[in-house]
């Protein structure tokens, strides 16, 4: 099933009125259910989502039962650096689908974003600290080490000497910041928690910074965040392309016999989208032909349909941590998916309803795309 529908409650109203009584806002806040509120805060644009969270009577409620990306977008909102009392609260998988999200430059750790998220977790508790890097690919926390620490192991000799400014918490590895001007209080702090809670993570931890390459570390890591990213509904960016592949004019005429394009499950999607539009008449003609299905069917389309748009995403290489990104996929699928439709189902005289029962969406962009695609053209 798609999102439930947003709360009647406004949120710039409730905004407004916290200005003025802040207690009756509260009130009003607190009649709505859980999952109310969850839509709420969604719902309401990303500049807005603090205040109103701050509103919230168990923000520790709501914000674990967000979308993995839209509290991702409401954590750049703030600023990462004055999140973590939002960040508090985030589940391990939350964090690491923002890490996944917002600390990688295609194929590569985002090495400045990786260190501003790891940053402000070490602002949070000891225990959600604790959580949130155990749940981290191992990888990535050794390459935030390598960058920031020189580590040293006490080598069986009585004349070495510690290196200058090296801290040791018991009396074998010696790590030290390779800038002089580096804080590194947010590793020391991880270390810690790690040699009294989780001895062997923080043995792995050790070992990772003096002798793993960077090279291996990045791989693995990749390979780690492209298979969740699947799982979100983000394939793999030569996956994604084929959107785009040419179509013979013959191809783009052809209905596939006997089949039901409409034959898809529900999935867990990582942002919030209540519906697709199809109400005003001015809307895309893929959008106003999905609303006449079936209620099953609908539902099925609009799984389908934002399968559609996160492939474009991804194709066209938009940040997937920007809250921007995805209402410009669902413009640009919805665009060319309608060309397609009007084109396929003119040309082979059948009903628009009838073509989107038979043709995959993204058959129908693609013939849309075909049509036009100097227009299409990835950006």
């Amino acid at each position: 099933m798609a999102n439930p529908p947003a709360p009647t409650l406004e949120a710039r109203g409730l905004l407004r009125l916290a200005r003025s009584d802040r207690a009756a806002a509260g009130k009003a806040v607190a009649a709505l259910s859980l999952d109310a509120q969850v839509a709420l805060v969604c719902e309401t644009a990303v500049s807005q989502r603090s205040a109103l969270l701050d509103l919230m009577p168990e923000p520790e409620a709501v914000i674990p039962r967000m979308p993995e990306a839209e509290l991702c977008f409401t954590v750049k909102a703030v600023g990462i650096h004055d999140a973590p009392w939002i960040l508090e609260y985030a589940t391990p998988d939350q964090v690491v689908a923002c890490v996944d999200l917002d600390a990688w430059q295609g194929a590569l750790p985002d090495r400045a974003a990786l260190d501003s998220w790891l940053d402000a977790l070490a602002e949070t508790s000891d225990d959600s600290f604790l959580r949130s890097v155990q749940a981290l690919d191992p990888e990535l926390v050794v390459l935030y080490l390598r960058q920031r620490i020189d580590v040293e192991l006490k080598p069986n000799s009585d004349d070495w000497e510690p290196p200058d400014g090296g801290q040791t918490l018991e009396g074998q590895f010696y790590f030290s910041a390779r800038r002089k001007d580096d804080d590194i209080s947010a590793i020391v702090s991880l270390m810690r928690q790690l040699f009294q809670q989780d001895y062997w993570t923080y043995f792995r931890m050790m070992q990772g910074a003096i002798w793993e390459l960077d090279s291996e570390c990045e791989e693995w890591a990749f390979r780690w965040r492209t298979g969740r990213l699947e799982d979100l509904g983000f394939p793999p960016w030569d996956e994604a392309m084929r959107v785009y592949r040419y179509m013979s004019p013959e191809e783009r005429l052809r209905i596939p016999e006997g089949e039901n394009a409409l034959d898809m499950d529900a999935w867990r999607l990582p942002v919030w989208i209540p519906g697709l539009p199809a109400e005003s008449d001015d809307a895309p003609l893929v959008f106003r032909t999905l609303a006449q299905l079936e209620e099953r069917e609908r539902n099925a389309a609009f799984f389908a349909f934002v399968a559609l748009a996160n492939k474009l995403a991804v194709a066209d290489r938009m940040s997937l941590s920007d809250a921007e990104s995805l209402p410009h996929a669902i413009e640009k699928a919805a665009h060319f998916a309608s060309e397609g439709l009007a084109f396929i189902s003119g040309a082979n005289a059948i009903d628009a309803v009838e073509a989107v029962r038979r043709i995959p969406l993204e058959t129908l962009f693609r013939v849309g795309a075909n049509l036009d695609p100097q227009a299409a053209r990835p950006t």
